[in-house]
Order: C-alpha cells, then structure tokens, then sequence
C-alpha cells in the first residue's frame, strides 16, 4: 500500500490565546490584546486550526449569531508554509461547516486582505459592491 505521508493535519478547534496571538503576528496580521482575545475565542461558532507536526501553523474561526449572520475571522498561515495550499484547506472547512449547519437564509460575510480575495472567490464570496453595498467598520477609541 502506497500512502502518501501528509505533515499537516487539520483540527476542529478553536485556538488557546497564546497561540491565537502568535499565529496572527507570524502571519502578519495584527495582533489583540489578549484581554480581548480570552473574551472572543469561547464564542467561536466553529473554529480550525492546522498544525504542523504537531505545531500550531494555521487557523480560520467562523463567529455570529448562530442562525442569520456569520463571519469567517483570523483566517491566517505562517509565512513558512504559504503557497502549499493551506489556507484552501482552512477556508475548505469553514465553509464545508457552514453548509452543514448554517440556515440557507443566512447571511455569509468576511473582509478580504490583499490577495487573499482570489482564494475566498473560489468558495464563492462576491464583492459586496457589485451588488450595491458596501463593507464598513469602525474602530474602537483607546481607553
């Protein structure tokens, strides 16, 4: 029997606070106060992370309300083992997860950085333009 040896297994499950903040800052996304982070993690609807022989290298959560509005957050790989198809992976089961358990009537949004947009048009996210609206935010003032 020929099996093809694969160093990379993908768990769902949702990520400790250290590791939560070190896979965002390897990856280059911008990092959370931890005090934050410990209150977000446990509302995860459904979160993965992609390990690496045993080590943390990659996650997506997918957070809201449980049955009209989702949104798939923190999406990241370490620039280490970028480009070998990973983070199809994780966007493969995030979405695999939302049309097992999410109402068809749901509302599905997410804020592409970069590039990244090419990959999240192959599960079938659109820009939110071309069908008249338009993503906003707003940051929180310090304290």
């Amino acid at each position: 029997m020929n099996e093809i040896y694969d160093p990379y297994e993908l768990r769902a499950e949702v990520p400790s606070v250290k590791t939560f903040r070190r896979l965002r800052t390897d990856a280059g996304l911008s990092d959370r106060a931890p005090e934050a982070v410990a209150l977000a993690l446990p509302n995860t609807w459904h979160g993965v992370v992609l390990h690496h022989e045993g080590e943390p290298i990659g996650m997506g959560r997918i957070i809201g309300d449980g049955g009209t509005a989702f949104q798939l957050v923190d999406i990241c790989v370490h620039p280490d083992h970028q480009g070998r198809g990973l983070g199809r992976r994780i966007m493969a089961a995030l979405t695999e997860e939302l049309e097992r358990r999410a109402p068809a009537t749901a509302y599905v949004s997410l804020i592409a950085d970069g590039p990244a947009r090419f990959l999240y048009e192959k599960f079938g996210f659109a820009d939110t333009a071309t069908h008249d609206s338009i993503g906003m935010y707003r940051s929180m003032p310090a304290r």
